[in-house]
């Protein structure tokens, strides 16, 4: 007999896959939408940021002014 995992826990679970853009407070999907994150703040100040706020920001870390990556 196999036991079905449900809820969060579930395969699939877009809630593993969720960030929300420092900025804006928009909810990003990693792998459907294009999100862009500071490798240094990462951690610390959960940094990351949509296209739209990445562009205004000229790609650059607005805490620590390092160059802003896109996430895999």
């Amino acid at each position: 007999m196999s036991i079905k995992i449900r809820g969060s826990n579930a395969y699939g679970h877009s809630g593993w896959f969720t960030v929300y853009c420092r900025i804006c407070n928009r909810k990003l999907k990693i792998g459907t939408d294009l999100v862009y994150k500071c490798p240094k703040c990462e951690k610390k100040y959960n940094a990351y940021f949509c296209e739209a706020d990445a562009r205004g920001l000229k790609w650059k870390c607005p805490y620590c002014n390092t160059e802003l990556v896109p996430v895999i």
